[in-house]
């Protein structure tokens, strides 16, 4: 029996509920600068950046595109399109400019708003590349031929540039606003079956698709998130996954904003930040990927903190060794879960909860989310296999995508005509009703006729001393077709050679899943939100190879 609800609130209702039952609860704190809003602060501050953008021409249905690192205001614009019924279009920070050019054509984008850098990318320029044009129109009469909707380029923060607006000015615009009465009859005229975020799927292959969100999606799914895992208006989710992806913007922003909760932010990952952040704030949860993990558990300075307050967190967005969830739940006191989904599916499917047993929450992917189906069916057929048996794991529910933007073709092949999202993603069910993942369709490495599943040898492999993290993928073979592949990245300290992990697998596994080629390298290639691209480590391969004289056979 489902007892928990689904909610027909908009995000900016959740965000006005807060603010006037708890005015004085922080909503959003960055520790490392002492930067603090209240929920009555954060929906005086929408309230103000929603006008601004109106007096610049953002409408209900307009793309407001959002390319920054986690940086306060980054929330402030989501919510601001959110209470507009604008869309949110979350662009990846590692783009470059052939990728931000796709994305602002593709999605009709009409309002950009950016930081200044990151990384080695400078975005101003960038964009100053895209729209030349800015350097000589007036702001907010863009006339661009390659780019006819872009209308404003908005800077996340004080610095002023030829030709954009910054936040501080549509603050001021918004408060000096007399549209005061309009506001709120187009507040009132926003369903939370409205598409308020689009995000661009990670491209680990062919063209980034966009993937259209309603508020019912990503509140729903985040609500039921915190719920599996005993979420209260008391707890403090430390944040340090990027906002751009369904991770940090559903997962973590949703669970805060659903249960009234503050959200303590990182604006860009650093382990030392991050574990400062818990230790002062006093976080009772943190997500990240497995790689974030590894960080912070590693960094020297690990020890100086008190992660006593944590009670509980999110670990997804890769495969999750079991070695290391079991080190996180000692020696950072929380229990791990893991959520598993995609951005088509707001992005939670399944979902371990924090009372199944260890055993439960590290070899599974736990069970389905309230008021959804998920299925294992057969590639081929179509039909749900038995308990046991492997298929692709599909969705149908509250979280399925209103579809992929200007593409039905796309959508029509992912989400079938009784309704299943197709995740691409193979996996079983067991008796107990928990999902394994045991791999990625395109992932599976098919030598001699053999199908073989990277993450059955990873999980092996992890169980070797001196391993830090380890990807199994295909290496072209003309004798089998491919071979297997292990990537390994060895811990500081270890001493690893090749020959002493062939021999560790002898005997243990089957002799075609013994890696032919085991390469020790000092990272992966990764998407801008943490998950790694298998199909790259092919080319690694090759090129490490290559470059030791070795011929593939």
């Amino acid at each position: 029996m489902e007892t928990l609800p689904l909610f027909e609130r908009t995000i900016g209702e959740w965000i006005e509920k807060w603010a006037a039952e708890t005015p004085d609860k922080e909503a959003i704190v960055y520790s490392d600068r002492n930067l603090r809003f209240t929920y009555a602060q954060l929906n005086e501050r929408v309230d103000n950046l929603a006008k601004g953008f109106m007096e610049i021409g953002v409408k209900k249905g307009s793309n407001v595109g959002i390319w920054a690192t986690n940086v306060p205001d980054w929330l402030t614009v989501l919510y601001a399109c959110a209470k507009l019924g604008a869309v949110a279009v979350t662009v990846n920070t590692n783009y470059k400019q052939s990728e931000l050019e796709y994305v602002c054509q593709n999605s009709d984008m009409h309002t950009l708003c950016i930081i200044d850098r990151d990384r080695t990318s400078d975005f101003v320029g960038m964009v100053y590349t895209m729209l030349p044009e800015l350097k000589t129109c007036q702001r907010g009469h863009l006339k661009s031929e390659r780019f006819p909707v872009m209308k404003n380029v908005v800077f996340i923060g004080q610095e002023k540039y030829r030709g954009m607006y910054n936040i501080p000015e549509l603050l001021l615009l918004g408060k000096n606003s007399l549209r005061e009465e309009e506001y709120v009859g187009i507040k009132k005229s926003v369903s939370c079956h409205d598409v308020v975020n689009m995000q661009y799927t990670s491209g680990t292959t062919g063209f980034p698709k966009g993937v259209m969100l309603s508020h019912h999606n990503i509140t729903n799914n985040g609500f039921l998130t915190g719920e599996h895992m005993k979420f209260t208006a008391d707890d403090k989710l430390c944040v340090c996954v990027p906002l751009f992806h369904c991770f940090g913007v559903v997962l973590a922003t949703m669970n805060v904003i659903t249960h009234g909760c503050t959200e303590v932010m990182v604006e860009k990952f650093d382990p030392l930040v991050t574990l400062a952040s818990i230790h002062k704030e006093r976080c009772t949860s943190v997500y990240g990927v497995p790689t974030m993990f590894i960080a912070e558990l590693n960094h020297p300075m690990f020890d100086m903190f008190d992660l006593s307050s944590l009670r509980v967190g999110i670990m997804a967005g890769a495969l999750c060794p079991i070695e290391l969830m079991r080190q996180v739940e000692e020696k950072m006191y929380m229990k791990v879960t893991s959520v598993y989904g995609l951005t088509e599916a707001s992005p939670g499917m399944t979902h371990t909860r924090v009372e199944q047993s260890f055993e439960e929450r590290c070899t599974t992917v736990g069970y389905e989310f309230e008021h959804t189906e998920v299925a294992v069916l057969d590639p081929e057929t179509g039909e749900e296999c038995p308990v046991g048996v492997q298929g692709e794991l599909c969705n149908r529910g509250y979280n399925t995508m209103k579809g992929y933007y200007k593409n039905p073709q796309a959508t029509a092949e992912t989400i079938d005509a009784n309704g299943w999202l197709h995740s691409g993603d193979l996996g079983i069910k067991d008796e107990n009703g928990n999902y394994r993942i045991t791999g990625r369709i395109k992932d599976m490495i098919i030598r001699g006729g053999e199908n073989i599943y990277p993450r059955e040898i990873e999980e092996f492999l992890y169980k070797f001393p001196g391993i830090k993290d380890v990807q199994v993928a295909g290496i072209p073979s003309k004798k089998y077709g491919e071979e297997v592949g292990a990537f390994i990245i060895p811990q500081e300290d270890a001493d690893l050679h090749e020959s002493d992990i062939k021999e560790f697998c002898k005997g243990k596994i089957a002799h075609y899943k013994i890696p032919k080629y085991v390469l020790f390298v000092e990272g992966f290639p990764l998407t801008g939100s943490g998950k790694i691209q298998k199909f790259k480590l092919k080319d690694v391969g090759l090129e490490m190879l290559k470059a030791q004289g070795v011929e593939v056979i």
